[in-house]
């Protein structure tokens, strides 16, 4: 979240910011929270104030061998309303909490302002598209002959779900790897392995909730144990790799931390039915191999310019056209503040689509899981956290599929995943 210091010393500016990326913000009700919290612990310093002075004034009478139960019964008086100010004063921080988990990120001054993404800019292209002598099919033509197998997928559990077999599976685990290999071979980060599943906290602290609950899938324990707690199953790694920091203090020497996991992502996208529903474009679960750095604040955009060159890397490798998006404020997703796509071209819909989307957070999720780091004069100081896919394994395939496809059906597999592939050089039907 946003620091609150920022609504209480300059609202209006934050309001006109927020309201670049289509965020209206609640003024008047933030106000009159804020003017409720202020009151009632006015009320409080003055009750405490006067406690205080009816304490001494015991002390004192005591001394003097005088009666104070006039006075005492003044005190107990004054401690059952300080309790009952503390009971209110937690109802209104606990509203405050609330108000401030929906507020997205405010969008660094270097992004391009738009409403959506007709508003964004690209930055580069990388690669020419291939051109074909033959009629080109998408990666659901050219993959159902190769073991893509989107009708068993749905007897199995429904629609917007893949089953791969043979040469395509292999094909499938072979970017994957890939990926991982050149990220911590290359780029100096740890592979690791999360759990698929992930308790609130760890949505909360990096955004997904609670605005986001309707896109997500949850699941309840079986038997005794746990009985009525609620799981998560990972929208993105992002949420369990960022989380390792919730609630820590790291040393600062170990900064940045860099850490890349190939996981199952599972996204209801709720509210997006229609929209990109036949193969594997939009799915509910699909791979992805994600990008996390936790940093120092003042590396995070050299740190973000760093890791779209990592995630352009596997294109790169693969030999896949692209091209660089700057999103604008309007396209930002909920917990960014600046925002790379990147692009890959897919022939058969002959336009560049989203295959990566890399993002500085800055503090905004370290400042809801209370990630720090100790700075050089020794005080706790919020992190910087960084995300990225590198890639989206699913997409990668159908850019894959659909780029080197051939006239005679067949694909061919990019030079860099020869060794992934036993020496195979292409899938045939």
């Amino acid at each position: 979240m946003i620091d609150i210091q920022l609504l209480r010393k300059d609202i209006d500016n934050v309001a006109a910011r927020l309201a670049t990326r289509k965020f209206q913000l609640d003024v008047a009700g933030f106000n009159a929270l804020e003017a409720e919290r202020k009151a009632i612990q006015t009320r409080t310093e003055d009750l405490q104030s006067k406690r205080n002075s009816l304490s001494k004034q015991i002390g004192m009478l005591k001394g003097k061998g005088e009666d104070t139960s006039a006075v005492m019964a003044d005190v107990a008086g004054l401690g059952d309303e300080l309790k009952a100010n503390e009971t209110s004063l937690g109802e209104v921080q606990a509203k405050l909490a609330a108000f401030m988990e929906a507020v997205p990120n405010l969008p660094h001054a270097s992004v391009p302002v738009g409403a959506d993404e007709s508003g964004n800019v690209e930055v580069r292209k990388v690669g020419t598209p291939p051109a074909f002598d033959f009629e080109v099919r998408d990666h659901v033509d050219v993959g159902s002959a190769l073991g893509l197998d989107l009708v068993t997928a749905v007897k199995l559990t429904g629609s917007r779900f893949s089953v791969m077999k043979g040469g395509i599976a292999r094909l499938h685990r072979a970017l994957a790897q890939y990926m991982l290999n050149t990220h911590t071979g290359e780029h100096g980060y740890t592979e690791c392995y999360t759990p698929y599943m992930v308790n609130a906290d760890s949505l909360r602290g990096t955004g997904q909730l609670p605005k986001f609950e309707a896109d997500l899938f949850s699941v309840k324990k079986g038997g005794a144990e746990g009985e009525g707690e609620t799981f998560y199953l990972i929208p993105t790694s992002e949420v369990s790799l960022t989380n390792t920091v919730r609630d820590e203090i790291v040393a600062i020497e170990t900064l940045p931390i860099k850490m890349t996991a190939h996981t199952p992502c599972f996204r209801s996208e709720a509210g997006s039915a229609g929209r990109d529903t036949r193969g594997m474009i939009r799915q509910h679960q699909f791979d992805k191999v994600e990008l996390v750095q936790v940093v120092h604040p003042d590396t995070s955009y050299e740190v973000l310019e760093e890791m779209v060159g990592h995630a352009e890397a596997i294109l790169k490798g693969l030999g896949l056209p692209y091209r660089v998006m700057s999103l604008c404020t309007g396209d930002m997703g909920f917990g960014a503040t600046k925002t790379y796509d990147l692009e890959v071209w897919l022939p058969a819909q002959n336009t560049y689509r989203e295959i990566s989307s890399l993002s500085n957070c800055e503090a905004f999720q370290a400042r809801r899981m209370q990630a720090r780091f100790r700075n050089a004069a020794g005080k706790p100081e919020l992190l910087h956290t960084l995300n990225g896919s590198g890639l989206a394994v699913g997409r990668t395939l159908v850019a894959v599929l659909e780029n080197y496809q051939q006239a005679d059906g067949s694909v061919a597999i990019p030079e860099v995943l020869h060794p992934y592939m036993g020496g195979l050089t292409r899938l045939a039907p």
